[in-house]
């Protein structure tokens, strides 16, 4: 199997802009236990706002606010994925940031 592209967008709602990035991969990657790669990114005024990403070792996980507090995330489902990077984006963008008090 190849490396497959199956999302890929990229919006701008107000100052914020948000990218969805996610791949099917032949294997997992290292870290994970499933085979998706992916980021999901949300900044405004060119800050991060949420961040959920894969990286190759530090397996699923997310950043949080301005100061992009890393969190792991557990990943169950790619659809559950896009829904909770949904929530926190709407969660963090109304101005209930959590990780900054």
């Amino acid at each position: 199997m190849e490396t497959q592209l199956v999302i890929k967008d990229r919006v701008r709602k107000g100052d914020a802009l948000i990218e969805r990035v996610v791949w099917v991969v032949p294997a997992p990657v290292r870290g994970c236990s499933h085979r998706f790669k992916y980021r999901l990114y949300c900044g405004q005024n060119g800050a991060t706002v949420v961040r959920y990403d894969n990286e190759s070792g530090k397996g699923d996980h997310r950043h949080l606010g301005k100061n992009e507090r890393q969190q792991a995330y557990l990943f169950t489902t790619l659809e559950q994925l896009i829904l909770d990077f949904e929530a926190d984006v709407i969660r963090l963008l109304g101005g209930k940031d959590e990780s900054d008090h």
